[in-house]
């Protein structure tokens, strides 16, 4: 027999704002797909309506370009195949699998309190459910019914999950589930079944809070004669205050870690580990983490965000990356600030990127280079001293005149701290305030040396 092809998918509500806890759902279906050479299917659910909007579907598409989770089909978007749904549902009541129902909302509240005070769990009690022997109430005048799924009576409906280990629901325990409601259209849950058939959906990773649905969809799947895919339900993600991570709670649109300088490699290597682990490796490439990646290793427990550590696996990334792979990154940034990069720029990188832990912290330093700096008052009061200024002086004499490159910029130094017998900080720190409004920056020589002569004498000068 020859092994059926892995086929996942990312379904997201556009109701919100796409955030880093649900861009962990489309990562680990992507990397198993690539993993094991399957396809990627990315599906768009949204036919909740009212509250479904464009701006939010485009940050879905926009956040998963960035991060390079490209999707092999798709986006499909349900509310362009409710024809497909309604036929099938013309096929189950053909097929007697569902059943209208028309008990109104008023009295599924009055019997949802009589449950509860009776300590029962509050659900449907199928009185609209057909039975042999059984009358059915007058159906009542002007109500248009809702189209409630035959759940299997007795017997237990059970999986394996990749994550959560066997879980088994009795049936009877699940009541008729609405799949279409009085206007024809259908339900959330009957959509996921239908789509998973057409798409020959293998495997489906989501988060947990889907695990109450599952029960219900796999019993649908069966009803249509169709096997259920394999399920791995992954746990939660934290905020940092311990909270589920949503956008009421503070969490950032994914598309904002972009615009704040982080790189798409280090948010994929950051993601991975919020559930999913390769033995002790903190820092690994795309690569690697499709080599690696299978649902073996998935965590049962919530994992929590830590800008910290996301910050500090941005800086290893960062630091890796090539000079000129991080130039076009950096001229973003900048250009944001209004400044226009040139062919230094590829240098500059390479000076402070160890500095640095993410690309706007970069473009921070770049844009001494491009503009203007203004020291804060007390470092230059501590720094650019009456004591001192002889020595710029003499500095920029000397700087007047040699090659304009670091060793010749380096010796340049060395003779004026010898001729005013002062060490290298008493000089140094002075010109660092001048020239990039800092006293702390990379070696002196490297730094100048990526200026102009004409900047660097006139911020000398204008000691």
């Amino acid at each position: 027999m020859t092994q059926q092809k892995t086929r996942t998918r990312f379904a997201p509500s556009p109701t919100g704002f796409i955030h880093l806890g649900n861009i962990r759902s489309a990562l680990y279906p992507w990397a198993f797909a690539r993993s094991t050479g399957g396809d990627f299917i990315l599906r768009i659910e949204d036919t909740d309506v009212e509250r479904s909007t464009q701006a939010a579907v485009d940050v879905i598409l926009e956040g998963m370009q960035w991060l390079g989770l490209d999707h092999d089909e798709g986006p499909f978007y349900q509310m362009q195949r409710m024809d497909r749904y309604k036929a099938v549902l013309a096929e189950m009541q053909a097929a007697d699998l569902v059943y209208p129902c028309y008990m109104s909302i008023a009295e599924l509240d009055a019997l949802r309190e009589k449950q509860m005070a009776a300590k029962e769990k509050p659900r449907y009690d199928g009185t609209w459910r057909p039975e042999p022997g059984k009358t059915l109430p007058a159906i009542p005048e002007g109500v248009q019914p809702v189209l409630r799924f035959k759940n299997p009576q007795g017997g237990v409906v059970a999986w394996d999950d990749k994550v959560k280990g066997r879980i088994e629901i009795g049936n009877d325990e699940l009541d008729d589930l609405v799949i279409a409601r009085p206007d024809g259209t259908p339900t959330y849950n009957f959509c996921v079944v239908v789509d998973d058939i057409d798409m020959a959906i293998t495997h489906v990773i989501r988060g947990d809070d889907h695990v109450n649905n599952t029960p219900r969809q796999i019993n649908i799947f069966r009803a249509l004669g169709k096997e259920p895919p394999v399920y791995a339900h992954l746990p939660t993600v934290l905020n940092e205050q311990g909270e589920k991570m949503s956008k009421r709670n503070g969490a950032k649109p994914v598309t904002q870690f972009r615009d704040e300088g982080f790189l798409p490699e280090a948010m994929v290597n950051y993601l991975a580990r919020l559930g999913w682990s390769h033995g002790d490796d903190e820092i690994f490439s795309r690569a690697q983490f499709v080599e690696w990646f299978n649902l073996d290793h998935l965590g049962r427990s919530a994992a929590q965000f830590d800008e910290a550590k996301l910050r500090w696996v941005n800086a290893q990334h960062l630091k890796a990356m090539a000079d000129e792979a991080l130039v076009p990154l950096v001229a973003e940034q900048l250009k944001q600030r209004g400044f226009v990069a040139d062919e230094r720029l590829a240098a500059i990188c390479g000076l402070f990127k160890d500095r640095c832990d993410t690309t706007a912290a970069l473009a921070g330093w770049a844009a001494a280079f491009y503009a203007d700096v203004a020291a804060s008052e007390a470092d230059r009061t501590q720094h650019v001293t009456d004591g001192v200024r002889p020595v710029l002086a003499t500095l920029a004499d000397k700087l007047a005149t040699v090659a304009w490159d670091k060793a010749s910029i380096a010796a340049a130094i060395k003779e004026v701290l010898g001729a005013h017998g002062i060490k290298m900080p008493a000089l140094a720190m002075p010109v660092r305030v001048l020239m990039m409004g800092t006293p702390q920056t990379p070696s002196l020589d490297a730094v100048l040396a990526l200026f102009s002569r004409e900047t660097v004498l006139q911020r000398l000068k204008n000691a």
